[in-house]
């Protein structure tokens, strides 16, 4: 008889398992530095949700598209994926993504300009999340043994161009990485107050002789040997690198990533101070990526898909996960009044987090929509790689580039 019911009972434990629903979501290399606040997130949403069995996988930025295509492809895609703005871009367009339905109760708990980056064609394909105003994070004794005064930073791109120089002509180590590879320079236009398209977003004109001149300075500082050699292909994941062993003079970064600068190496960390990213007076603004949770085409109840990306970006969960990173800003309004955000200290995170609200109001994501994306920002990548490299004139590069685009646009 005791046989009996246990058997029972263990027969019960697994039909209940067995009904119950498996959901899972994907987030962007967060792993290992919040694996607790995730771990926080799937009890939670289980707890409310008691027949949902939940799973977090974790995924680095560079595999992300390829992954979610694939799985789309093959008919299992994950219920919720967290994208920045750009990828939400591309995977709309490629066919990826599902309109989300949203009331206008669920619109207004997002800053308008946070939620109109994940709407295309007049359609939500994404709920936003966090976001974080870049800040130069800078190694003051680097500074110290380049002559420069670790109390003054630079505030203007020509001073920390030419602060990067004195930097490796004294110490011979790179003063900083710009972040210029793949589609950034169409930010760095931008953010100079540069136009990309004109004001019917139909004609590319991003080979003016303002246009030239900006890529040019990175140009130059590359053939001379100011910027690191893996800077085009690496981007901002080897300037953390670099700059946590203690080789890179300045760091521009979301604040987010001091702290992995702190877990990497403490001794680097405690010589680091966080100044203002140094923003271009014409333009005024500094792009500001912005992360989102949207719902992959082919989810099998999207209702509860669409359940899952609001619960995790609701203004509770918002707030928790900037209190986490202790950097990263909400998107939803009731959040960023708290008062954590303006809460001091001398630490570089406690900086950072500073630095980057009072920068909040120039942030602004410009990402920009057209079609044939993919296609088009290849051209782009493809053309800026070859000026860097001296294959092209940087005006042969953009007056390609805009043929290329217009031919297209």
């Amino acid at each position: 008889m005791k046989k009996f019911l246990i058997t029972a009972a263990l027969f019960a434990a697994g039909t209940a398992a067995a009904q119950k629903t498996q959901m899972e979501f994907w987030t962007i290399s967060l792993a290992p530095l919040f694996n607790d606040e995730m771990n926080r997130l799937v009890a939670q949403f289980e707890k409310e949700n008691p027949n949902v069995e939940l799973k977090w996988v974790d995924v680095p930025a560079n595999a992300m598209e390829q992954k979610l295509l694939a799985a789309v492809a093959s008919g299992r895609p994950p219920a919720a994926v967290n994208l920045s703005s750009d990828m939400v871009v591309k995977l709309s367009e490629q066919g990826a993504l599902s309109p989300m339905t949203l009331t206008d109760a669920q619109k207004k708990l997002y800053f308008a300009n946070t939620l109109s980056t994940f709407t295309i064609d007049g359609k939500v394909v994404g709920v936003p999340w966090y976001w974080s105003p870049k800040v130069v994070a800078y190694n003051t004794d680097i500074f110290r043994k380049a002559g420069l005064d670790p109390n003054s930073p630079p505030r203007t791109i020509q001073t920390l161009m030419a602060a990067a120089r004195q930097i490796k002509d004294k110490t011979g180590m790179y003063g900083f990485m710009p972040n210029i590879n793949g589609i950034n320079m169409l930010y760095l236009f931008q953010e100079a107050g540069l136009p990309v398209l004109d004001k019917s977003g139909a004609k590319a004109v991003f080979n003016s002789a303002q246009h030239v001149a900006l890529v040019q300075q990175y140009v130059d500082l590359y053939k001379k040997g100011y910027i690191p050699e893996d800077t085009m292909r690496r981007g901002y994941t080897a300037a953390t690198e670099l700059y946590s062993a203690g080789k890179l003079g300045m760091l521009i970064t979301g604040p987010q990533f001091i702290l992995r600068v702190e877990n990497d190496n403490k001794d680097v960390y405690a010589k680091t101070k966080v100044a203002p990213y140094p923003i271009n007076i014409a333009g005024n603004v500094i792009h500001t990526g912005l992360m989102g949770f949207t719902v992959p085409k082919g989810v099998r109840d999207p209702a509860a898909a669409q359940k899952l990306a609001l619960f995790l970006t609701n203004d509770v969960n918002q707030l928790a996960f900037s209190k986490v990173t202790k950097t990263t800003f909400p998107s939803t309004v009731k959040a960023s009044t708290d008062k954590f955000f303006k809460q001091g200290g001398s630490d570089a995170v406690s900086q950072g987090r500073l630095v980057a609200s009072t920068e909040l109001k120039k942030a602004k994501d410009l990402t920009l929509v057209y079609p044939d994306a993919s296609k088009l920002n290849k051209v782009f990548k493809d053309n800026i790689e070859a000026a860097m490299a001296g294959t092209k004139t940087v005006k042969a590069a953009l007056d390609d580039i805009v043929k290329s685009w217009n031919a297209s646009l």
